[in-house]
This record gives structure tokens, C-alpha cells and sequence, in this order.
């Protein structure tokens, strides 16, 4: 399905205005999603929202909450938590031995998953929950984060915790569920987008369930090889039971592939250490060396930064002064006033990683273009500095151009190809049987397509359905408020036809149009007329023993909203046929906000004999 232009316009200008990265979400979804929301404020294209998003900044806010959909609960999908009880965090426990048990959650919404893993891990280590466990629970959306730390449920969100685990980790707060805090001192909630920002590392346990599925399979893979990087050797994955793994078998082994529970596959990644400063000689360092050291760095052929450790560029050699097109101004003020903060790679990220982990943090293959219009190829190296005393004193960066080596590579790359021809060719005896293997080849390939196929579908299946899930609770929180307002409405009515009844003379109510709209007893026992014969007639149509015309005035003056006059004394014929003096009393009909007059008008008719 083609993209829209217009749509991807839309996307590319939230992220720049918000740092929403909504590209490698799954569009069919997406599209559905950000259509309810303009309906909603009743704009039909995407470049008019983009537009009313620019002069409606509080929008933004709207959209998130219309686009992350926080469909969650606790124990959610009750085989899988028990597996994961039973078989899988004795595992964690048992390598654990001796330091801290780290679990992470993505696309937390809420929290409930969260606190979920906290219960678990509190039955298999009662004693250590809160000095060995952590667990991290992030999400994009902050108002679900907010929902998290404050940990407190309505009776309907708890209703699938087991009894004895509710009793245990909970505490009931006028009305609703609190989680007890050596539970919460075990979760720390934070921000984090799984396709931009860095892994969090050494991970026993990731879960994720239900997120992957609302991304493009390009999205997947990122995702999948920075969960990989995430968990420890021999750590496990929970993913939703609509998501597979089909495009990433050579990053985990599948442990119950029913219950979506994977391990991490070995790659036999290297150890990095962190480099340490030589111990400055305790002998004066000659004038001459210096200069030497110096000359060296600004001659080196790698672009070299140095920036303290309070965040400001102290150091940039010749090479990377051009790249990076630096003026001498520019050293010693703050990175992240400059352009090379996040171009063409986000440094800070990499600085704050580099000084958690203690060792060198590497990206390969970085592309940008200059001005110029040059295309730029480069891995980055973030080394944490150490001083003698063990303190970090700042980082070193360095930019490998490895355009030229990439360009070599594809010249093998086709270098390559040539070759491959060449052997076909030599093999033209084998025509016959390679015939065969590529219609076998083939076959395979579009069992594989139909395979991935009905996995994207399954997935949009449920996204849909957590969608409406998300619309059914939405539909039942506005249900209950309607009830609300409909038992407040009786109750008003009742309480107003109680006082309308208590009232021995006469009382009519017209609205604006003078169309009645109450009719008391007193008005009854006076003219013979019910009230549901007369509500909704025009008061001046209403055939009784009252001249009504006389009332034209003094109803308009009470309309315009002037205050009441001196009463109207009109002889009139009673439902017995005598003749009675009738005192009618005019006041308007006020309602909170009314500014053009009264909604209505108010006749008390007092009736004596003539």
C-alpha cells in the first residue's frame, strides 16, 4: 500500500515538535488512530491538521492519548504469568546469586505488568525484593508514566490479582487499591521510546507484550536486535501472544513458543573495558612535549573531541574543527548548544551511556549529509576519561570516515557478483538441478511470504481489537457518567415537582417560545386542564376561562428579562363556571451563563371570587 505524502508530513513534523517517532509504526493503525482524532475536531485532511496542530499546541496532547493505546492489566494472559512463576524466574534467581535481579518492561501504560513482575519476584525473593530487585517499567506516553508512580487502582483493575496477592501488596484508600511501598520501591517509571532511544543493559527479563505488533517489520528488527543487546547471556524475552519472531530466529531460541517465552541466543560479543589516563610523572612536563602532544592532536587524521565532564566542549583538533564546520568561539561552550550535540548522531545519549556502563560506546555506520550536499559515512566512539583518582574527568569522540571502506566493500560486492556469473555460467551441466532447488527455492520463499503475511494480519486483528477494547472502555466510563447525570436529573425533577405541587395558586412555566413546559396542580384545580394535555402548547392557544391575550406584554418584558412588574388583575371563568379576579405574577426564567435575555418565564395565578 503506497504511503500518503501528506501523512508522512504529518508524522515527520510531530517528531520534530514533540520528539514522537510515530515513522515505524504499522500505518493501516496508525491512519485509523489519527483520523478519530481529527473527526474529533472536525478537520479532513492531514496537512489542515498539521496546520491546526501549529495553532492548537495543546493538540499534541489529544493525539498522543488517541494514538498510544494503553490497553493493559494485571496477570494479563494467566498461562503465560505461570509459566513464567513456575519455570522462568527460578532460573533468574538461581544465576543471580550475588547481585541484583534486573527486569525490564516496555510499554508499560499504566503500570499493571509492572507491578505484575514486582509480585512475582516478591514470592521468589520475599526478603530481597527491595535491596536486589529493580525493575524498569517505561513507555512514551507520560500521563500513563504519572498513573504508574502513583500506584493506585479502582476495584474493577484488580479484579484479576489473586485474592491472598491483593491482601498481601495492597492497601485499600478510600475506595480504591494502593500498592503497598516496599512493592513500589521495588518499580522506577521513566520515559523511553523503544525504536530511538538506547537499551537499558544487563537485563534478566524483558517483557513486552503486545508492543511490537503495532510496528513495521523494518521497526521489529531495530527493536528486537536492541532487546538482544538488553539482556544479559542467557537472559529471557515475554513477548504478546499475537507477536512471533520470525525475521530475528539467529537473535533468540524459542523456550514456549505457545507462551511467547524466548532466550537470548549467543553471539560471542566481545568485552569492552574502560580506558584509564596514564598517571600524570611527578617530574614538570617540559614545555617542548607539550607542544608536542599537542601538534600530534591537531594533526591526528580522525575527527577528535574532548568535552568535560560538566557537559562543555574543551577540546576539538583541525580535522574535526572542518567536518563539523567548528569556529574557535565554539570551543568551551556547552555540547548541547551545538548542532554536533545531535548531528549526525545524538552525543548526549551516547556521553550519558558511555559514563553508566564505564566502558567505550561505539555506532557504526552513521550517515548524514553536509551542506554541501557530501555524504558522510562514519563509525563514533564515545571513551569515558579517567583520572588516577578513579573519577571520570570527561569523554573523548571520535569520528572513523568509513565511506572510502564501504565503497571497497561494494566494489567486492560486485567484484563478487562477476564471479558468482562466471561460476554459473562453468556450470551450465547443472542447469537441470539448480532448475529444480530454485522452484524449490521459490515454493519456500512464498510459503515463508505467506507465512509473514498471516502473522501481520494476526497482528492487525489485534491491534483492532485492542482498539475497540480501548473504545469499549472509554463507552463505559461515558455510560456511567450519563446514569450519573440522568439519577441527578430525576432527583432535580422530582425535587422541583415536589415544590411545584406544594404551591396552592397556580403555576405555569414557558420556555422562550411560550410553549409550556410545567403545568402544577394549583393551575389544574383552577382551569380543568391536566398538565400533560397542555405541555409543549403555546400558552396563548390554550383554551380556558382566562383571557391570555392580556398576558402578551407583561410575558415579553419577562422574556427580555426585566424584572418582574406589578401583577397583571384580570377577571376570569374558573373550570366550575364562576366568575373569579385572577392576580397573575410574571417573573423570568434565569440559567447560569445566560446573557441575552431569560430562557423562560415563570406565571403565579392567585384566583378570588369576583
Amino acid at each position: 500500500m503506497p504511503s500518503d505524502p501528506d501523512f508522512e508530513r504529518l508524522l515527520e513534523y510531530i517528531k520534530a515538535n514533540r520528539g514522537f517517532d510515530f515513522t515505524g509504526y504499522k500505518r493501516p493503525s496508525l491512519q485509523r488512530r489519527v483520523r478519530k482524532q481529527m473527526a474529533a475536531v472536525g478537520v479532513h485532511s492531514y496537512g489542515e491538521y498539521q496546520e491546526y496542530l501549529r495553532a492548537q499546541p495543546d493538540e499534541f496532547a489529544a493525539l498522543f492519548d488517541t494514538i498510544l493505546i494503553n490497553v493493559t492489566s494485571f496477570f494479563r494472559d494467566p498461562p503465560a504469568w505461570e509459566f513464567v512463576r513456575r519455570e522462568i524466574v527460578p532460573q533468574i534467581v538461581e544465576s543471580a546469586e550475588g547481585r541484583d535481579v534486573r527486569i525490564w518492561s516496555t510499554g508499560c501504560a499504566s503500570g499493571e505488568e509492572a507491578y505484575t513482575l514486582a509480585m512475582v519476584l516478591a514470592d521468589a525473593m520475599p526478603s530481597d525484593l527491595g535491596e536486589r530487585v529493580k525493575i524498569y517499567a517505561t513507555d512514551v506516553d507520560e500521563r500513563a508514566l504519572s498513573e504508574g508512580r502513583h500506584a493506585t487502582y479502582a476495584p474493577a483493575q484488580v479484579e484479576k490479582v489473586p485474592t491472598d496477592l491483593r491482601e498481601q501488596h495492597f492497601d485499600r484508600v478510600d475506595g480504591r487499591f494502593v500498592v503497598k511501598p516496599e512493592l513500589r520501591r521495588a518499580v522506577i517509571f521513566g520515559r523511553h521510546d523503544v525504536v530511538q532511544d538506547p537499551p537499558i543493559s544487563r537485563i534478566d527479563l524483558l517483557t513486552s507484550r503486545n508492543t511490537l505488533m503495532y510496528f513495521t517489520a523494518e521497526a521489529q528488527t531495530r527493536i528486537l536486535a536492541n532487546f538482544h543487546f538488553a539482556l544479559r547471556e542467557g537472559g529471557f524475552l515475554l513477548l504478546g501472544k499475537s507477536e512471533m519472531m520470525l525475521s530475528r530466529a539467529n537473535l533468540f531460541t524459542a523456550v514456549d513458543l505457545r507462551r511467547r517465552v524466548f532466550q537470548k541466543a549467543a553471539r560471542g560479543e566481545r568485552f569492552r573495558f574502560v580506558p584509564r589516563l596514564a598517571p600524570e610523572p611527578s617530574q614538570e612536563v617540559h614545555d617542548a612535549d607539550s607542544l608536542l602532544r599537542d601538534v600530534a592532536f591537531e594533526a591526528s587524521p580522525l575527527a577528535q573531541l574532548v568535552i568535560d565532564r560538566g557537559g562543555r566542549l574543551t577540546l576539538a583538533n583541525m580535522h574535526a574543527r572542518a567536518l563539523f564546520r567548528l569556529a574557535s568561539r565554539d570551543v568551551g561552550r556547552p555540547l548541547k548548544d551545538l548542532e554536533l550535540s545531535y548531528r549526525p548522531v545524538e552525543l548526549r545519549s551516547l556521553i550519558d551511556r558511555a559514563y553508566a556502563e564505564r566502558h567505550s560506546v561505539t555506532v557504526r555506520g552513521t550517515e548524514w549529509l553536509e551542506p554541501t550536499g557530501e555524504e558522510r559515512v562514519v563509525d563514533v566512539q564515545v571513551t569515558p576519561l579517567v583520572a588516577p583518582t578513579g573519577e571520570f574527568t570527561g569523554v573523548s569522540v571520535s569520528f572513523f570516515d568509513i565511506a572510502r571502506s564501504k565503497r571497497l566493500q561494494a566494489a567486492v560486492e560486485v567484484s563478487k557478483r562477476e564471479v558468482e556469473v562466471a561460476y554459473e555460467a562453468l556450470q551450465s551441466s547443472n542447469e537441470e538441478l539448480e532448475t529444480t532447488n530454485e522452484e524449490l527455492q521459490s515454493t519456500n520463499e512464498e510459503l515463508e511470504t505467506t507465512n509473514e503475511e498471516l502473522q501481520s494480519t494476526n497482528e492487525e486483528l489485534e491491534t483492532m481489537n485492542e482498539e475497540l477494547q480501548s473504545t469499549n472502555e472509554e463507552l463505559e466510563t461515558m455510560n456511567d457518567e450519563l446514569n450519573q447525570r440522568t439519577h441527578e436529573l430525576n432527583r432535580t425533577n422530582l425535587f422541583l415537582e415536589g415544590i411545584l405541587s406544594a404551591v396552592d395558586a397556580g403555576v405555569v412555566v414557558v420556555d422562550r417560545e411560550l410553549r409550556v413546559i410545567a403545568w402544577n396542580d394549583g393551575a389544574h384545580e383552577l382551569w380543568g386542564l391536566r398538565g400533560d394535555e397542555v405541555a409543549g402548547q403555546h400558552l396563548l392557544n390554550v383554551d380556558i376561562g382566562f383571557p391570555v391575550e392580556r398576558l402578551r406584554a407583561p410575558l415579553r418584558a419577562a422574556l427580555a428579562g426585566e424584572p418582574p412588574a406589578e401583577p397583571v388583575v384580570v377577571e376570569a371563568t374558573s373550570r366550575r363556571g364562576r366568575q373569579v379576579l385572577v392576580r397573575v405574577r410574571l417573573a423570568p426564567l434565569h440559567a447560569e451563563g445566560d446573557t441575552d435575555g431569560a430562557r423562560g418565564a415563570i406565571l403565579f395565578m392567585e384566583a378570588e371570587p369576583a
